[in-house]
């Protein structure tokens, strides 16, 4: 028979760490802090299979449920000494969603449930504190009529700060008992307005009301957003957990916090967090009021003249660090933990693997090697190839002059510059239009998720180090300030003022996630440094993996910025890029508008020492390592003029006559260029381009190696072939030319020639092509538009539509569609293998860089991915991870 509930408490517990996928993250590790032998409010956790069972079962339960879950309850209420609904002595409890992968504020909560107009009488005697009763059943309500009786939250807050106001009254912490007495009669008036009837009385009724809602959480609008964005499977499914109160609004002796054991925004071995004198739990993370530090260094380092908990309370702070150190030792990493003091007691509330910024789980995995709480595999495992993204981008430049407004929390490093806009769905919709902006709030909630995603960065003016806005940004990778309360934010207007300064939305600022400042206008910035740390996390990734990486790069500095991040040679150099450039781009279209060979010619004699020089310092910065240079892939009519001052710059340079130039132009038109007269098709029907591109490269491979006394053995690749015959007839011409070259030089050269597998013909046929072709490389931005039937540049306009109602789970331009392109990718391999064993293999599309797909290529055996500069340190580790998937590296020392 199926167990549904799982107990814990009192030192003990049905269940442990190793149980998340059933327990979830937060009921899994309660049972295992109760195993600890750590404080922990006895309580119960309804497994994630109940969730499954409730979505199949049009949102039923199963039959045993509720006995079950009633004898849960009554373990509780002998280890408390207190009744659930009892009268004189009421057991209190909070319900709270759990799933395996930690979603932050995504999903519902709520506390003090048990409360009834009885009950909390009896709460006020027992406590004997009148003002605490109170204040705990008007959150109750309130938390209860927004979360299960879907009341709207501001229509409680106009009551309380109604009331405040005509007390004069600034804190919560103000008002005395017969006010919140006040305060609840407004609350269940609402309520009863809303529903029509009064506010649930019954505490089983409280219950499972809680319970279902939070069920019906994890298909709410911000919880699917989250999981979409962070690739958690709706199957998963949430616990829930029912667990006894604990008070931290009792007096001036309780407390509430959340710690964690090193600091998330850079990694260094300190205790972080931050508390709250007299407060529950949500005030912390809710930004509600601005908590306190915990250390008196924190409190040091942010400037605040607020007393920290080690002041306050040093024999809880005590009892605290002893548990910051078992947690972390026991779990072998960062954790991220929730307290309360009722009473100057401490009790833990939950523990979890704490969100982190890219630099600082880079510091804590190689910290805690170099402690020996973990190894260089672990270390290498510990640290998402994704997250890199937020190391290789610039930070401000601290020369730059800046213009700064106002200084608030550093809650999520990194910088960014943008267009102020003040709601999530301005902030989706101005990037959508590629424009760059801040989200500017005065606190953030789950229902922002979406802009947040959106925005370069995030600033708002309530809220700490832990809100809701720190956590999600952070997590994100986004720059985030946090409680900037200097400025003032109206959305009404569409402004902020801060020191006498007012900027609109559509203005830029720049905000600086690693101290605080937001800045008026845009600020110049700098490349990181990737040393230190970096460094020898790649050092270990580099002895684990098996594929090599390489880069797309056709520019000198692309190709210098791609050997500072790791490429072992160039997997893709788009020779058409060269030809843009504005001292040549006259010389293309001459070439293009010649009427016959011998034009061409005469116009391609001026292009060859250009692109000769461009290989010259290709192979120097690459110095030996191999280089795939694709010949000239887009249209002849990309290159032509577009402008009346293009045309009469042509007609001036060629003495052609303008008519005639727009006629070429006219005919040269193509309606699908995508699908034209492109690739190698341009190779057979004007050979000279081609001849002249390979000279070019074979000229520069002897001087460079003439210089250099280093072997440069380039790999020449035809694009766009479907038909082995078109590459017969390129390779032959490629093989003259090198032989010319050669002789001409009295060498032997040395070159591989081979094809971009971009069209499923290829792929499918990849036998034959292998007859003569050397090496494949799969072109898989052209071979996803080619197998799809889709247009990169149009998709955008409805895959979004198609991932929501998860017709596809991503976008298969940003990640490898397995099923379909995957396939032909690993029909090339396997075939092409048949008929050549040790033909190379590789990726050259914008697949390259992405982790998952790098997964793939791994799986296929392709022998390197390559990818853009930028990402070369991401297709790194992600060929490290995917050697550890194997089974490869599992004894590798480094």
């Amino acid at each position: 028979m199926a167990k549904w509930v799982y107990s814990f408490g009192d030192g003990a517990a049905e269940g442990r760490a190793e149980m998340k996928n059933l327990l979830g993250g937060k009921g899994a590790n309660l049972a295992e802090m109760c195993n600890l032998g750590l404080p922990v409010p006895p309580g119960l956790t309804i497994t994630t299979e109940v969730c499954t069972y409730f979505y199949d079962h049009d949102q039923t339960y199963p039959e045993s449920l509720k006995a079950e879950v009633e004898a849960g309850l009554q373990r509780i209420e002998a280890s408390i000494g207190a009744g659930f609904g009892d009268a004189t002595n009421p057991l209190l409890v909070s319900v709270r969603s759990g799933a395996r992968a930690s979603m932050p504020g995504m999903m519902d909560t709520v506390l003090n449930l048990g409360l009834n107009d009885v009950t909390v009488e009896g709460l006020a005697k027992r406590s004997g504190d009148a003002r605490f009763a109170y204040d705990s059943y008007r959150r109750f309500i309130q938390m209860y009529g927004q979360v299960v009786l879907d009341v709207e939250h501001h229509l409680f807050e106009e009551i309380l700060e109604d009331l405040k106001l005509e007390l004069g009254a600034s804190l919560d912490t103000e008002l005395k008992a017969e006010d919140w007495k006040t305060v609840i009669d407004g609350y269940k008036e609402v309520v009863q307005n809303h529903l029509g009837q009064p506010f649930p009385q019954d505490p089983h009724d409280q219950l499972w009301g809680a319970i279902g809602a939070v069920f019906g959480s994890w298909m709410n609008a911000r919880a699917i957003t989250y999981r979409r964005l962070h690739e958690i499977p709706a199957g998963w499914g949430t616990a829930v957990n029912v667990q006894s109160m604990v008070f931290g609004n009792m007096g001036e002796d309780c407390a509430t916090g959340v710690a964690f054991t090193r600091n998330p925004s850079t990694g260094a071995n300190e205790f972080y967090g931050e508390y709250l004198v007299n407060a529950q739990g949500e005030d912390v993370v809710a930004g509600i009021r601005t908590p306190q530090h915990l250390t008196v260094a924190g409190k040091h380092a942010n400037g605040s003249n607020l007393p920290a908990m080690e002041e306050v309370m040093p024999p809880v702070f005590e009892q605290l660090l002893k548990v910051r150190t078992l947690l972390e030792t026991h779990y072998r990493d960062m954790q991220d933990i929730e307290f309360t003091v009722q009473q100057n007691k401490l009790w833990m509330l939950q523990t979890r693997g704490g969100k982190r910024t890219a630099p600082a789980a880079l510091k804590i995995a190689v910290d805690m090697c170099r402690e020996g709480l973990i190894d260089h595999i672990e270390a290498v495992k510990r640290i998402d190839p994704a997250s890199l993204d937020q190391l290789l981008h610039p930070t401000l430049d601290p020369k730059a002059e800046k213009q700064v407004l106002a200084k608030g929390l550093p809650a999520s490093p990194g910088a960014a510059s943008g267009k102020v806009v003040f709601s999530a769905e301005d902030a989706e919709a101005l990037a959508s239009k590629g424009q760059s902006v801040i989200l500017v709030r005065i606190e953030t909630s789950p229902e922002d998720i979406h802009g947040m995603h959106a925005a370069k960065g995030i600033l708002t003016t309530r809220g700490g180090m832990t809100s809701h806005a720190a956590v999600v940004a952070r997590g994100m990778g986004r720059p985030c300030v946090a409680g900037a309360g200097d400025l003032r934010v109206d959305y009404k207007t569409q402004c902020f003022s801060v020191m006498g300064t007012r900027v609109k939305a559509g203005e830029i600022i720049t905000i600086n996630g690693s101290t605080g400042e937001i800045i008026l206008g845009e600020v110049p910035t700098i490349q990181p440094d990737l040393s230190g740390d970096f460094a020898e996390l790649m050092v270990w990734a580099d002895k684990i993996r098996t594929m090599k990486v390489r880069a797309n790069a056709e520019t000198p500095l692309d190709a210098r910025t791609a050997r500072k991040f790791g490429a072992e040679g160039i997997g893709l150099c788009r020779t058409e890029h060269m030809f843009f450039d504005a001292d040549r781009i006259l010389a293309v279209r001459e070439m293009i508008l010649a009427e016959d060979t011998i034009g061409r010619r005469v116009a391609l004699d001026k292009l060859l020492p250009m692109q000769r020089a461009d290989f010259i310092e290709l192979f120097r910065i690459m110095a030996g390592l191999p280089v795939t240079i694709r010949l000239l892939d887009p249209p002849l009519h990309e290159f032509l003029p577009k402008t009346e001052a293009e045309f009469e710059e042509i007609v001036k340079a060629t003495g052609k006559d303008l008519g005639y130039v727009r006629h070429r132009s006219a005919a040269l038109h193509e309606t699908n260029p995508m699908l034209g007269h492109r690739g190698c098709r341009l190779g057979i029907t004007y050979p000279e381009i081609y001849e002249m591109q390979v000279r070019a490269i074979f000229e520069a491979t002897v001087e460079v190696a003439r210089e250099t006394g280093t072997t440069i053995k380039p790999e020449i690749m035809i694009p766009l072939v479907a038909l082995k015959k078109e590459f017969d007839i390129l390779k032959a011409l490629t093989d003259e030319v090198a032989a010319e070259v050669g002789k001409a030089a009295g060498t032997t050269l040395e070159y591989l020639v081979g094809t971009m597998i971009e069209l499923p013909r290829a792929a499918l046929t990849a036998d034959k092509i292998a007859e003569s072709a050397e090496f494949f490389s799969f072109g898989t931005n052209d071979l996803t538009q080619t197998t799809f039937g889709l247009s990169r540049d149009d998709a955008g306009s409805f895959l979004g539509s198609y991932q929501r109602q998860d017709i596809l789970e991503r976008d298969p331009f940003v990640s490898i569609d397995i099923e379909g392109v995957g396939q032909l990718v690993e029909i090339a391999c396997e075939r092409g293998r048949k008929t050549r064993p040790d033909i190379k293999l590789g990726i050259c599309g914008e697949h390259g860089g992405d982790p998952a797909s790098i997964h793939f290529c791994a799986s296929v055996g392709l022998d390197y991915v390559s990818c853009s500069p930028y990402r070369v340190p991401i297709a790194r580790l992600a060929a490290a991870h995917a050697a550890l998937a194997a089974g490869h590296g599992v004894g590798t020392t480094a």
